[in-house]
C-alpha cells in the first residue's frame, strides 16, 4: 500500500471522528430544532421560547413569594398579625 494512500485514509477518520465529537458536543441543531420549535426557531435562536419565558415569569414568581415567606418567618410579629399577613397573601 502506498504512504499517501495510509494517509488519506488516515484524514478521513480524523476528520469523522471530529465531526462525532462536534455533534456530540452541540448536538445535530438544525434538524431537531426545525422539528421541535419550527422553522422560525432557526432564524433567532437568540429568542427565548414561549416554553422558556413561561419558566422564568414562574420563577419570578416563586422568587417574590419566597421573599415575602421569609420577611414573615424573620419579622418578630405576634401571631395574629402573621394570620392577617397569611390571608392578605391568599387573597391575591
Amino acid at each position: 500500500m502506498d504512504h499517501w494512500v495510509v494517509i488519506m485514509v488516515l484524514g478521513i477518520v480524523a476528520i469523522s471522528a471530529f465531526a462525532r465529537v462536534q455533534r456530540a458536543k452541540y448536538g445535530d441543531f438544525g434538524r431537531r430544532r426545525r422539528g421541535r420549535d419550527g422553522p422560525q426557531a432557526l432564524l433567532d435562536p437568540a429568542q427565548p421560547s414561549p416554553r422558556e419565558q413561561e419558566l422564568q415569569r414562574e420563577v419570578e414568581d416563586l422568587r417574590t413569594r419566597i421573599h415575602v415567606l421569609e420577611r414573615i418567618a424573620t419579622d418578630g410579629r405576634h401571631t395574629n398579625n402573621l394570620a392577617a399577613e397569611i390571608e392578605s397573601l391568599r387573597d391575591r
